[in-house]
This record gives structure tokens, sequence and C-alpha cells, in this order.
């Protein structure tokens, strides 16, 4: 009896969330209790790690409160469930999948294989490099490769700047801080020709802002290349660390001998949660429309400033602070803002994450 009523009160919270619905995703994404609501009008607005300000999902959230119980057992079953979701999503079969916590942990397992043979990985400058210190310990020299002046991933100069002894070869696309995004048929190019000398590591974190297909097929056939994927971003799960790699059977083995357990570091209520994402669709599209239209409003002001902008693929904006008089991290702090840095010191540029249109409309008055 107490079993069945217990069933019968999280079905309850699992369909009270799951109805509130995406009519208003600012106020699905506000606080619940008291203390929070008191307490976060003096928090700082976060507009600098590429997060989704509208996640979790009602359906993430009623599978995370639905299957909390349950963490005192291991995530056997949901890990294997949610493996064969992602093949399914991704017409592919589930030899060729391997979870991690958040794609971060596929970064270091691809490195960590690279630096099997002492020698050289490349990557754009600037790009996603937090996980290239590791790389540089472990013993692969770094070599970086400048974008374009546009501010594009140059593929033949990266395709030129292989080595004899390069071991890994790492994309991101789109391009973080950025936000550009290579031409599908040209990266498929130069992966082709790439990925004869050495691993080829394609982080399509933000691939779903875009409408530009996923590499992922390509990966099942070449033993070289790696597909890096996320829940991080549009389906708003950052904080509970659910990422997957993409690639050949025998690389996917690789991979996972490397782990004491394969697929088995993220925590039910995560697996849970991002297996309840990829069936929440309307969700992703209201965040997707959501993000267009903040980020539109957040160039045009920008623009407005004189500032020049890069056109953004993602739910972030890279600019140029060289045309702005005042202090721009100063008029952040003085407002309770988070930005990031100055990725390049030529021409000032920073990037600035796409908040909630209320985000960004006071982190334009900020600037102004």
């Amino acid at each position: 009896m107490l079993e069945s009523n217990r069933r019968y009160w999280l079905k309850q919270i699992g369909l009270s969330v799951a109805g509130i619905g995406l009519s208003n995703l600012n106020a699905i994404s506000a606080p619940t209790n008291t203390v929070e609501k008191i307490s976060a009008d003096n928090l700082p607005i976060r507009l600098s790690s590429n997060e989704n300000p509208y996640g979790p999902s009602p359906l993430a959230r009623a599978a995370m409160i639905e299957n909390i119980n349950i963490s005192n057992r291991y995530n056997w079953q949901l890990s294997t469930d949610l493996i064969q979701a992602i093949a399914k999503n991704n017409v592919i079969s589930t030899d060729n999948i391997l979870l991690g916590a958040g794609s971060t942990e596929i970064l270091d397992l691809v490195t960590r294989l690279s630096a099997s043979k002492k020698g050289s990985f490349l990557i754009a400058d600037p790009s996603y490099s937090y996980w290239t210190e590791a790389a540089e310990k472990l013993g692969l020299k770094k070599i970086a490769v400048p974008l374009t002046k546009s501010k594009q991933l140059d593929l033949g100069a990266m395709l030129s700047a292989i080595q004899s002894d390069t071991r890994l070869i790492y994309i991101c696309n789109p391009n973080n801080p950025t936000g550009s995004m290579a031409e599908r048929v040209e990266l498929v190019k130069f992966i082709n020709e790439a990925s004869k000398k050495a691993i080829v590591l394609i982080d399509e974190a933000y691939i779903d802002y875009t409408n530009q297909e996923s590499l992922s097929a390509l990966a099942i056939e070449n033993k070289n290349l790696i597909i890096a994927k996320t829940f991080s971003k549009i389906y708003g799960l950052a904080g509970a660390r659910v990422g997957y790699a993409i690639a050949n059977s025998k690389t996917i083995d690789q991979l996972s001998e490397l782990k004491s357990w394969a697929s088995g570091s993220i925590s039910v209520a995560s697996t849970a949660a991002a297996l309840a994402a990829l069936n929440d669709e309307k969700f992703v599209l209201e965040a997707l429309s959501l993000n267009k239209n903040a980020r539109q409003f957040t160039i045009e002001n920008l623009k407005k400033l004189n500032l020049v902008c890069i056109p953004s693929n993602t739910n972030f904006i890279y600019f140029s602070l060289n045309n702005y008089k005042k202090d721009f991290f100063e008029q952040l702090k003085n407002n309770n803002i988070i930005g990031t840095k100055i990725y390049e010191e030529q021409g000032k540029w920073t990037r600035i994450t796409v908040g909630t249109m209320e985000e960004m409309q006071k982190f334009i008055s900020a600037i102004q």
C-alpha cells in the first residue's frame, strides 16, 4: 500500500511538472521555493559558460524527481536504455556509443588514447582549449593554427600543419568562442585527408543550434574519427554532466578500456534526465526560438554601439571591444553580470553567452 501511494505521488509530481508546458520558459526556469526566490535577486547574471537558461526541460526535471529514490542503485539498466535511445536518435548501433560525464570526459579519454604515443596535437586558435593543458602534461606538443581574418576555421592551414608525429586533431564545430561554423562539405574533405594521419576529434557541442547535419554517420567506418556530443547545451543539462562519443566500434572499445567502468560515470538522476530530454522536442524547439530572438536582439544592439560581431550559429556571440570606450568588464561587474575574458588581444575579442531576453536587455543596458 505504501509503495502504491509512493508511486502515485511520484507520478502526480511528474505529471504536474510535465504539464507546466512551455508557454513561458522563463517562468519554468525560475526558482520554485521562497528561500531561492529571496536570494535569486542578488545572484549574478551568468553569461559566461554558454549554458541554456531555460533548462532542464519539464520532462527532464520530472524524470530526475521520479528516479532520485533509486540513486542507491547503479545505473546499469538506465545507461543501457540511454545508449539505445541515442543509437535510435542517431540511426547507429549501440556499439558505436560511449557515455561520459559530459563531453569533457570524452575529450579527456580521446586525449589519453592519443597520448599513448608521444607527439603533437592540432587545435584552431582560438578554440575550446580547456582540455589542452592535460594533453600537454601527457606529453603531447600543442600546434595552434590561427583562424582566418573572418574568424573561420582555416582547414587548409590545419591540414598543412599536420606533422609526422601528430596524434590528434581537434575541431570544434561550431567553434567556441567564435560561433563560426565550417561548411560540411569542406569539413568532410578535411576529415578524409586528416584522418589518414591522426585521430580527428569533432566536438559537436553546439551543432544542435544549427541546421547542419552531424558528422556522426562518417565515424562508423572511419576508425580515426570520433564525434563528441553533449546534453549540456540545447538540452539544458550542463550541471547533470551527460555526454557521449560516437565512433567506430573498435575505437569505442579502445576508449572504454581507458575507463574502469565504461558508460558508468553518470548518475541515475542524470541518466534519467537525458533519456527524458531526448523526448522533449517541444522544449528544444522553443529554446531554439528564444535563443535566436535574444541573440538577434543582442547583436543588433552591439552593432548600435559600433562593436563588430561575428555571425553566430550558437548560443553565444563573439565581438570586438576595439571601439568600446568604457571598461567593459568593470561595467559588467558593476551590474552583477558575469562575462568571460579577452580571447584575442588584437581586436580585443570577447564572448558573451545568450541568456534570456530579459538578461540580454540588462546586459545591453549595462554596457550602454
